[in-house]
């Protein structure tokens, strides 16, 4: 909840001067802080929310907020390479909803083998993939409301409202384009990892490779997309809308491996053990 009320904050302090018709201001070395501030509360939450004497709980709210904490990490490191301040206008809100969502289903299920080291690792790794791709995949989002919105007719100063101000702040889609395929690079790397350990694991907790159950057949469908992507940037020079789908299809693919399923078992189904 504290984290939600940093995020929510910080958002309003850089949505009040738009809507008063003013310009994103730069953030400063103050405002870095406030944000380091932000996202440390939110680690601290899910450590307490996540790490129990017990073991490990999880659930898809706790999972959806840590792949958005470690998206949030990424963005910050990030910000020192590429000034990307006016993406914070995106990204708060959407860390302020996904912090309370995690405070309100707070509710979760104790990971089986948890005391497994490689069962660890493997989660690790998934959790850092999951939060990679989720970042991309609002970059996408983002890059796609921008892009309609500059093939509008050109508006002046004075009657554009809040949101094309904002949009106008907004880094060049070329920009955009370069830290996308950035983080795609990175977050294919690592959900290859994803997939060697959870081979691993299952070979040693089940002695199956591949059990063919859901998370299993979205995360590989996941990989596949994000691998036919960057393939067809290297070989056929994906960009714009096309390279945009496949970045969504492939979010799309991870976030119903795990979230989706557990949205339905624990929310809808009111179920709160594995399925």
């Amino acid at each position: 909840m504290l984290a939600a009320l940093a995020y929510a904050v910080l958002g309003l302090a850089l949505w009040r001067p738009i809507a008063r018709a003013s310009d994103v201001r730069p953030t400063g070395t103050i405002g870095r802080s406030c944000l380091l501030g932000a996202i440390a509360l939110h680690g601290v939450g899910l450590a307490t929310a996540v790490l129990a004497s017990d073991g490990l709980y999880l659930s898809w709210a706790l999972a959806l907020s840590t792949a958005m904490w470690l998206g949030m990490i990424v963005f910050w490191i990030e910000n020192f390479l590429l000034r990307l301040d006016s993406l914070l206008l995106l990204l708060l809100p959407i860390a302020a909803l996904v912090s309370l969502l995690a405070a309100v289903f707070p509710q979760g299920y104790l990971v089986p083998h948890a005391s497994n080291d490689w069962l660890r690792v493997h989660l690790l790794i998934a959790m850092t993939a999951y939060g990679l791709i989720t970042v991309a995949a609002l970059h996408a989002m983002l890059m796609t409301v921008l892009d309609r919105h500059l093939h509008r007719p050109i508006e002046s100063a004075g009657e554009q409202g809040a949101i094309g101000r904002a949009m106008g702040a907004m880094p060049p889609l070329l920009t955009l384009e370069q830290l996308l395929f950035r983080l795609i690079w990175i977050g294919f790397g690592v959900l290859t990892l994803t997939v060697l350990t959870g081979i691993i694991v299952s070979l040693r907790l089940g002695g199956h490779a591949l059990p063919m159950d859901h998370k299993t057949v979205f995360t590989l469908l996941s990989w596949v997309t994000f691998g036919v992507l960057l393939a067809g940037r290297h070989i056929q020079g994906w960009r714009g809308r096309i390279a945009l789908r496949w970045t969504l299809a492939g979010f799309a693919f991870l976030l119903l491996s795990y979230t989706g399923s557990r949205f339905v078992l624990e929310v809808i189904l009111q179920r709160g053990t594995l399925g």
